[in-house]
């Protein structure tokens, strides 16, 4: 079973107050909540994403040993969550449900503007990674919380919510799209996205995540048809605050927000040092 969800996905309309995810469901004390943290720090793509299918494919191996010690009347063993932290050079990156034309360069201006473009196996449409940008790749088992895409989708967009908001900003949610907005009231003049998201989902194990714009280069999303959105702009903390803001600032804030949403906790936070990934030049 593999669910894909995207930037723009058939979810149920949002109240305009934007009201928070619902709490997780209570599950038995044995149940794995202990989140591994990395901060990567700039990390190229690809390196990172053969990494995220590297701790998927170990936690689907246990989620398969599981199954069969189970019918065995064995105990199982309890599967693992991760939470990666990192921002990319210049990259483009197309889920599985894109259109490839919604990229607006050609190969020859793709490297002139020093960036990469690479199809990959989330859902939804055409997005930017670069400096600036804090991505979070939450490799959750969604069984160790709630088994429900759409909770989780809710969970992750409520954490960005509450994390803008420690900035004094009142970032809410649009009906029928993914992510996190400014000027997302009905009516709103001046809608535009400030965090994207796409995941994978498989056997309940989930990849990818979600992509926040704090001191991002917006230029970048002039070549592209963000998330095959035409109606809206993009927008950063730096741009809605007129000040740049410290990437590892808003990164730990996140977290604390994921971890509320999730109510999870910290297990082991692996040093940079300890990173198996090549730092980008």
């Amino acid at each position: 079973m593999d669910i894909y969800s995207a930037c723009v996905a058939p979810i149920a309309p949002v109240a305009e107050t934007a009201p928070a995810a619902p709490s997780a469901k209570p599950l038995e004390a044995a149940v794995q909540r202990g989140l591994q943290v990395q901060r990567l720090g700039l990390v190229p793509y690809v390196p990172t994403w053969d990494l995220q299918e590297h701790l998927l494919a170990d936690t689907l191996a246990i989620k398969a040993h599981n199954r069969q010690a189970e019918a065995a009347g064995q105990a199982p063993q309890p599967t693992p969550n991760h939470l990666l932290f990192c921002q990319h050079p210049p990259t483009y990156t197309l889920g599985k449900s894109g259109k490839p034309e919604h990229l607006l360069l050609d190969e020859e201006a793709l490297a002139a503007h020093g960036a990469t473009f690479h199809r990959i196996n989330r859902g939804g449409d055409i997005t930017f990674h670069g400096p600036g940008q804090l991505v979070a790749y939450p490799l959750l088992d969604l069984e160790n919380f709630r088994p429900d895409i759409h909770w989780y989708l809710r969970a992750l967009e409520e954490a960005v919510i509450q994390t803008l908001a420690t900035y004094g900003l009142h970032a809410g949610r649009i009906a029928g799209l993914t992510g996190v907005w400014l000027g997302w009231e009905e009516g709103a003049p001046d809608p535009r996205k400030i965090c994207a998201m796409g995941v994978r989902c498989s056997r309940w194990v989930t990849l990818h995540g979600l992509a926040l714009n704090v001191n991002t280069d917006l230029s970048y999303f002039g070549y592209i048809v963000p998330c095959g959105i035409t109606d809206k702009a993009v927008t950063s903390l730096q741009a809605e605050l007129g000040r740049a803001v410290p990437v590892e600032e808003v990164q730990e804030r996140l977290l604390a927000a994921l971890l509320e949403q999730f109510d999870a906790h910290v297990i082991s936070m692996p040093t940079p040092a300890a990173s198996p990934l090549p730092l980008a030049s």
